[in-house]
């Protein structure tokens, strides 16, 4: 597989950006949206779907007890509207998926759980690195779980109906989670999108693949221990093709096999495709195996991409942020990726200075800022 500066769409749980909101209550407002909002459409097709889950063999207590305090999260589809539009190059996501933060954090998270990641290991056969690893780009090791309720985010994103059959899915899978008892309502949070837990497993994933490793009699991925967690992870690789011993791939950007212009070039095994069946993303499966070999000791990545549509290189990208927050336009860090605080910092700069106000970076602009 051959990669260069081509872009991709974040998909669902792909990485962990941000934390969510907090928890909602009915009926009150919120500026971010993650707040339930009175909405009479939603209240009528929730007074639908309980009756069709009913009819499923689900209590009316228990649907009681599902939907107490649930409500509509217009943040929710907001979210979901957006999040096909956020595009980033393959080069940006390894800056953020592989930063030297997440690979620390990967390094302290693994030799605090070795001893479980070691005998997740011996039970399914899956690299520790990579259960970490996957850990890492999920939740951040467990500090971004999200903590949005489930049935709130899948019954609103249902009710809206662009991808109304799917939601509702997880909304039922959430509901069958709820009856087994393995969580109660007030804690059964996650995303935006319902991805519960350290490893963000969706409902219907959940239902299928995730295990209880401690032995409690429930299968606790919401914990502060993330043992449950990870052993469901390695359960789901396992039962998706993961291969004992095998690695996921490797760059031979340097080596006598000619890559694509513009980008590193990468051999891949079939773990590589066991690790795409948890996201269904080139980048991601990337991400995870690169991330899992620096958490397991390797250095930085080798390889190189070649400049940006402006004709500047990581390090440009760097010395231009860099430049900006020295004269007080902060670019929330310097990490080379021109995301939307670098563009407001450009924007900031460029008004004070009487240029067009573009938000846009150049190799004149960080001429200036040198």
């Amino acid at each position: 597989m051959i990669l260069n500066r081509r872009h991709f769409t974040i998909g669902l749980g792909a990485i962990a950006l941000t934390g969510c909101g907090a928890p909602a209550r009915r009926a009150t407002g919120g500026g971010d949206g993650l707040q339930p909002v009175p909405n009479s459409s939603y209240d009528a097709w929730v007074a639908g779907f309980e009756r069709r889950a009913e009819a499923q063999g689900f209590s009316k207590a228990l649907l009681n007890d599902a939907f107490r305090g649930a409500g509509y999260l217009p943040g929710v589809v907001e979210r979901d509207r957006n999040q096909v539009e956020f595009r980033r190059t393959f080069e940006d996501y390894l800056a953020i998926a592989v930063s030297d933060e997440r690979v620390a954090k990967g390094r302290a998270a693994f030799a605090r759980e070795r001893s479980t990641l070691e005998a997740i290991e011996a039970r399914y056969g899956v690299d520790k690195y990579i259960v970490t690893a996957i850990w890492g780009l999920e939740s951040f090791y467990g500090e971004r779980k999200g903590d949005i309720p489930v049935i709130s985010a899948t019954s609103t994103l249902a009710f809206d109906g662009r991808r109304g059959s799917f939601f509702e899915s997880q909304l039922v899978g959430a509901l069958r989670i709820l009856q087994a008892g393995d969580v109660p309502a007030a804690r059964m949070v996650g995303s935006w999108a319902g991805a519960m837990g350290h490893t963000q497993f969706i409902p219907t994933s959940y239902l299928a693949f995730a295990v209880d490793f401690t032995g409690d009699g429930r299968r606790d991925i919401w914990a502060d221990d993330p043992s449950d967690a990870l052993a469901s992870t390695a359960a789901y690789l396992d039962r998706n093709g993961w291969q004992q011993g095998v690695r996921w791939g490797n760059d031979v950007s340097s080596g006598g096999l000619q890559p694509q212009p513009g980008g590193p070039r990468f051999n891949t095994t079939a773990n590589f495709a066991a690790l795409k069946r948890y996201n269904n993303s080139d980048s991601y499966a990337l991400g995870v195996g690169l991330l899992a070999d620096r958490i397991a000791g390797a250095g930085p990545y080798g390889f190189t991409f070649p400049p940006d549509q402006y004709g500047l290189v990581k390090s440009d990208r760097i010395a231009l942020q860099n430049g900006l927050t020295a004269r007080g336009f902060d670019t929330g860090g310097a990490d080379g990726v021109i995301g939307p605080n670098t563009r407001e910092a450009i924007r900031g700069y460029q008004a004070q200075q009487g240029l067009p106000v573009t938000g846009d970076p150049s190799q004149a602009l960080l001429a200036q800022l040198r």
